[in-house]
């Protein structure tokens, strides 16, 4: 972001008083309920389950998507009839449907078409969906389906081709998440994945009373990426799954199980057909005929797996490929499956995160220290040895010292923690001095965003007990003219800073999205920002609470600048500063709150900044807001509420403050939406 500001025509909206800012304008941010065609608003509405990604090939980054998180950026939605699933499930924007209790499909075997970016879910063991299931057609992506009973479309005559009436089938459909379901019962097939649908994983669920278990492939090309783990597959004849053509068929820790005295026998387990590559690992076969069967052109590798009471064939051979080099995976014993699965397969009274990552142990920590004695001597070293979309949480613990390096967590390595571990936040620091305008290496320059210190890029980042600076020298480099330095940039969801100092002079604290459309907050507590011109800017839905904002003169001893330059998008909360000080050894009467960015010259923003309840030195200018190139503040939402000190002033034309009414609505929690920051 440049100090000068563009003054390029653009097309002005129209104006609306200041006073409006207190109506929440982004309810998906709120996080809010619909019951049918009632809206409600409820507090911390979004549930944090609705946060939750995908592992396995649905993790991975390909086809212009970036791993599968469902309608996590959506409204959250709760329907209790056919009418409403079908509405929501069918739409074009992204939703969290909570399905909150039985309903009966009209007609049996209605398979209703899901469109991309949703996430359908049961609240508790109460989402049933009976005689009738889903449909992901050509192009369909971005879709979870989780902790649902989906059963009993069964019409008397088992591999009933008159009614081909499954619980979830997909048709060209890519990054799909089928995870923790009881699917049973079905007229045709419990799950279907087929023509050329790829990125998918099926994980967590129990599949049982069934003739035709799980269908793969259907294609002559040889294309479908697949993880299927986890699940608990039960009294069922064929298909366990049948896997066609598939590039990459990764399966591990399934608990087959024929049970000895029931209607529905087993003719075969895992079969591989076709040009089928599979990874068949640590899986129990229990009293199942033709446990792993493949055709002569299709490759079987089985590692760790156990036999119990099987018969017929049980074959393998060919080589396949390491499913380590597109994801990360922890296995469980075989012989541990009854127990793990019977606990933890299917629907769940209170879903949680992954469970992958609820049964890891304890996190893993790397440690860093510039004299050896840890197992990296950089930071980004230990970012880098954090296996790509590692499922839990990883703690890279920093010896105190200076680390004089450029950090970047990028956007597959999600849940991590970089904190120091001295006795101050002081003790540890990274930092570096690239500018906006500072030549490249390999030509051009770093821009404003490229200039950071540290740039997060992955979601569940937390960061605490050190200082992170860049100490870019303004006066030494007046020839360079872009002198925006960032300190910290972040670019991704439930972000968490807490005890630490980020430190810089403009633009020191880059509050980002990783896209326009994308939902990105940031929790900064307890903390101090300290800078002069715009230190904390961008598009995120960003907290400053209980935290000292310390303001600093400029290089040439002038003093003045602004604190916020928000860049929101329509219908998203900008910036809340709360509970918190801003301080400074600067003149009084010099510094302004804020000033609306519109990058870019986009008029479609709708940058927000609220200050509530904060304590305000003489620094701050009694009309604390102001316009940005042609773009006036008054067309925006920037207001006070509960200030004091020697920088706070009455309402007026020039300074709003929300009433009693609309501060209710601009709290931390409404910021947040359901997600609670909490440390790890």
């Amino acid at each position: 972001m440049s100090e000068p500001r563009s003054t390029a025509p653009h097309r002005r909206r129209r104006s609306r008083t200041a006073l409006a800012v207190g109506v929440p304008l982004a309810l998906t941010a709120a996080g809010v309920f619909t019951y049918g065609t009632d809206v409600q608003q409820a507090s911390a509405a979004a549930p944090g389950w609705a946060g939750d990604t995908a592992d396995g090939f649905a993790s991975v980054n390909s086809l212009g998507q970036n791993g599968t998180y469902g309608g996590r950026d959506g409204q959250v939605v709760t329907v209790k009839t056919q009418a409403e699933l079908e509405k929501y499930a069918t739409a074009s924007q992204p939703y969290v449907i909570v399905v909150a209790g039985t309903i009966a499909m009209n007609p049996v075997g209605k398979e209703i078409k899901v469109r991309s970016d949703k996430t359908i879910v049961g609240q508790g063991t109460a989402g049933h969906i009976v005689g009738g299931g889903f449909f992901l057609g050509q192009g369909v992506h971005n879709v979870i389906i989780r902790n649902l009973t989906i059963r009993d479309a069964y019409q008397g005559v088992w591999n009933d081709k008159d009614h081909d009436f499954d619980a979830i089938q997909m048709d060209g459909a890519h990054h799909v998440w089928i995870d923790h379901n009881d699917l049973r019962h079905m007229a045709d097939g419990l799950i279907d994945v087929r023509k050329d649908s790829t990125n998918v994983t099926v994980s967590w669920n129990k599949l049982s009373d069934n003739n035709k278990t799980f269908g793969i492939g259907w294609t002559e090309n040889v294309k479908t990426d697949i993880t299927i783990h986890h699940n608990w597959i039960r009294e069922t004849e064929q298909r366990n799954p049948s896997t066609d053509n598939a590039a990459h068929a990764h399966l591990y820790n399934n608990f087959l199980e024929d049970a000895p005295g029931t209607t529905i026998k087993s003719s075969y387990g895992n079969y591989s057909r076709g040009g089928t590559k599979m990874v068949l690992e640590n899986s129990l076969f229990q009293g199942v005929k033709n446990p792993v069967i493949k055709d002569s052109g299709a490759s079987i590798v089985q590692r760790g797996n156990v036999f119990s009471g099987t018969s017929g064939r049980n074959e393998s051979g060919g080589s396949a490929f390491d499913p380590k080099a597109y994801y990360s995976y922890t296995l469980d014993k075989a012989t541990d499956l009854p127990s793990v699965l019977k606990a933890g397969a299917g629907p769940r009274a209170s879903l949680g995160t992954t469970s992958a990552s609820t049964r890891a142990a304890a996190a893993t920590t790397l440690t860093v220290a510039q004299d050896g004695s840890g197992q990296y001597r950089t930071v980004q070293a230990a970012v880098n040895a954090v296996p790509a979309n590692n499922p839990s949480r990883v703690v890279i613990a920093v010896k105190p010292g200076t680390y004089r390096e450029l950090v970047k967590v990028p956007s597959n390595k999600p849940h991590v923690t970089i904190q120091g571990t001295g006795g101050s936040r002081k003790d540890t620091t990274i930092v570096y001095n690239n500018a906006s305008g500072t030549p490249k290496p390999g030509g051009g320059t770093y821009g404003t965003g490229g200039s950071a210190t540290v740039a997060v890029e992955a979601d569940d980042f937390q960061a605490r007990n050190l200082t992170i600076s860049n100490d870019f020298d303004e006066k030494a480099n007046r020839h360079i003219k872009d002198q925006q330095a960032v300190a910290l940039r972040t670019a991704a969801d439930k972000v968490f800073l807490d005890g630490i100092i980020v430190t810089g002079d403009q633009d020191t604290l880059l509050l980002d999205t990783a896209s326009k459309d994308r939902l990105g907050r940031v929790y900064v507590a307890n903390s101090y920002v300290i800078g002069n011109v715009d230190f904390i800017f961008g598009r995120a839905t960003a907290v400053v609470d209980k935290s000292v904002i310390t303001l600093k003169k400029r290089w040439d001893g002038s003093s003045g600048g602004y604190i916020a330059a928000p860049s929101t998008a329509a219908n998203r909360k900008g910036f809340l500063i709360a509970n918190s000080t801003v301080n400074g050894d600067v003149s009084a009467g010099t510094f302004y709150l804020g000033r609306p960015w519109h990058a870019g010259g986009d008029a479609s923003l709708d940058p927000q900044a609220t200050v509530r309840n904060t304590n305000l030195s003489n620094a701050i200018k009694s009309a604390p807001w102001t316009n940005m190139g042609d773009f006036s503040w008054k067309d925006d939402r920037f207001a006070e509420y509960g200030n004091y000190g020697a920088g706070a002033g009455p309402a007026s034309s020039n300074r709003p403050h929300l009433t009693d009414a609309q501060a209710a609505n601009q709290e931390v929690a409404d910021w947040l939406a359901g997600w609670t920051p909490s440390a790890s």
